[in-house]
């Protein structure tokens, strides 16, 4: 066997090895093969079904989302203010079918406990996918960061109510949002995460999983602890765009099976 035919079987073999891992890790981006559906045979309650790797769906006793009652959340002071270190950067809208997802080539990171998570990317769901004391909200933003090895994810979700204020970040990316009824993909050019507002005083923490197939686990929740604002006319542009059947992706809420829910509130912020 020569050298040219060796180093093509190791490219390939790596390349195999390396969609292995981003499938068992990261978000599955082709809808076709799942819905949010609950009375089809591709709904949420099958989706541990469809693929092998897709089974922590089914199995798996860490998913999101869930709810955060009253009574099982612990009320803390002492996680300390998010460390985000969001820069400028050139961002891509991709219509994934299933949701609207704008993509950072270099936005940043996130850093907890001494670890970094590198900014990746953003996208919506509608209505919301946590709760708060059984309260569903009408949007969630779901902030998605990595480690550098691609190995553990961390979320930053915010929680969005109907009012009179439109979101500033919608606003700045509307009509690119809608140039996406005629393509699946458009660069916007620079874009700043820190449009997107965060309350980094007030947040609920637990250990959950990705929200969608693969429901990869031990990924790190962050919940802003106080809803924004946004339209009715925005909300139905992220509907409009999506495929049919999408309009609504949220996944169903999840068994808490004894998780702990943190609340980190400062006594001088409360």
């Amino acid at each position: 066997m020569n050298t040219a035919t060796i180093t093509k079987m190791l490219f390939i073999s790596f390349a195999f090895l390396s969609s292995a891992f981003l499938a068992r890790s990261g978000e599955v981006d082709d809808e076709s093969e799942f819905s949010y559906d609950e009375n089809a045979e591709n709904g949420p309650a099958n989706w541990g079904n469809i693929h092998p790797n897709w089974i922590k769906c089914k199995t798996g006793k860490m998913q999101s989302p869930i709810d955060f009652p009253n009574n099982k959340v612990e009320i803390v002071s002492n996680l300390g203010i998010l460390q985000k270190s969001y820069k400028p950067s050139n961002a891509t809208l991709l219509n994934r079918g299933h949701d609207i997802m704008l993509r950072w080539d270099d936005g940043g990171f996130l850093k907890i406990n001494g670890t970094q998570y590198r900014l990746k990317q953003v996208h919506w769901h509608t209505p919301s996918e946590h709760t708060i004391n059984g309260k569903r909200f009408d949007m969630e933003g779901h902030l998605v960061h990595e480690t550098n090895d691609g190995k553990t994810i961390a979320v930053i979700g915010i929680l969005y109510e109907i009012g009179l204020f439109p979101d500033l970040f919608l606003t700045m990316i509307e009509k690119d949002l809608e140039a996406l009824r005629l393509a699946d993909q458009k660069a916007i050019g620079i874009n700043h995460p820190n449009l997107i507002k965060i309350d980094e005083k007030r947040y609920y923490r637990y250990m959950g999983s990705l929200t969608v197939p693969p429901c990869t686990e031990n990924v790190i929740w962050t919940i802003d602890g106080k809803t924004k604002t946004v339209t009715r006319r925005q909300i139905q542009l992220l509907r409009d765009v999506v495929h049919d059947g999408f309009e609504y992706n949220a996944r169903p809420i999840q068994q808490l099976n004894g998780r702990t829910i943190k609340l980190n509130k400062p006594w001088l912020f409360a």
